[in-house]
């Protein structure tokens, strides 16, 4: 899967922030919040272009020092919210 385009990550007033640009977006309307662990993963994935969830894991566990299955839990579900949110493909 891949992030669609025109949703991109900002900081706003120190919080992490995914937000829609461009008229592709127009009738999104919100702004999703994100966690430190949750924003490395969102640019993570925007570098990976095509992401899955073993790919995101691996890189959460070599980032970070977090055990593999709970890496992968903590991935499927972030991701499962990202396309709830329909903003990944």
């Amino acid at each position: 899967m891949k992030q669609k385009e025109g949703f991109v990550l900002r900081d706003v007033c120190g919080e992490h922030v995914i937000v829609g640009e461009g008229l592709g977006t127009i009738d999104f309307g919100k702004l999703i919040s994100l966690n430190e662990t949750a924003a490395w993963l969102w640019r993570k994935a925007g570098e990976m272009g095509d992401f899955d969830i073993d790919g995101l894991t691996e890189a959460l566990c070599a980032e970070y020092e977090v055990e593999a299955a709970q890496a992968r839990e903590d991935v499927t579900k972030m991701v499962g919210q990202w396309q709830e949110l329909g903003i990944v493909e």
